[in-house]
C-alpha cells in the first residue's frame, strides 16, 4: 500500500464503518467513486477520510441520509450564511425533542401499568389486561 493511499479496509477501520455501508454510501452518491489501484482495488485519500468521518459523525447524530446529503452541500460553500446548515440542525432537534416527548409519554404509560401489577396469578395480571384488545361485549 502506498502511502497516504487507503484500501476500503482501511477506511473502514480508520472511521468504524463496515465496508458495505462505505459501498452503499457510494452507490447513493455520499461518497464520490474512488480511484483505483493498478490492480483494481478502491484507493482513498485524505478528502474520502474526511468526509466520511463526516457522514459517520452525522448518522451517529441521528442526522438522515437527506439530511447529509443537504450538509454535505452546503459544507462546500464556504462564502454562503450558514443559516440553512443551522435550520437542518434546528429541524433535527426539534425532531429529536419530539421522539423523546413521546418515549417518556410510553415510559410513564409502562411505568403505570407496571405498578398496578400485584404479582399474583395471570388470570389477574394487570399488565395483560392492559395489553389485551377490549372486548365487544364490555362496550
Amino acid at each position: 500500500m502506498n502511502s497516504g493511499i487507503l484500501t476500503i479496509g482501511d477506511l473502514s477501520k480508520a472511521t468504524s464503518t463496515k465496508v458495505e455501508t462505505i459501498r452503499y454510501y457510494e452507490r447513493i452518491g455520499l461518497l464520490a467513486p474512488p480511484a483505483r489501484t493498478a490492480g483494481n482495488y478502491r484507493a482513498y485519500g485524505d478528502t474520502e477520510l474526511g468526509r466520511l468521518s463526516f457522514i459517520r459523525r452525522a448518522r451517529d447524530l441521528g442526522f438522515g441520509i437527506d439530511q447529509i446529503r443537504a450538509l454535505l452541500s452546503l459544507s462546500e460553500k464556504k462564502k454562503r450564511s450558514c443559516k440553512a446548515i443551522d435550520a437542518i440542525a434546528r429541524q433535527h432537534l426539534a425532531d429529536v425533542d419530539s421522539k423523546l416527548a413521546d418515549l417518556m409519554a410510553l415510559r410513564s404509560e409502562l411505568d403505570s401499568i407496571i405498578r398496578q401489577c400485584g404479582c399474583g396469578t395471570i388470570a389477574n395480571c394487570r399488565i395483560i389486561e392492559a395489553l389485551a384488545p377490549i372486548d365487544a361485549s364490555h362496550r
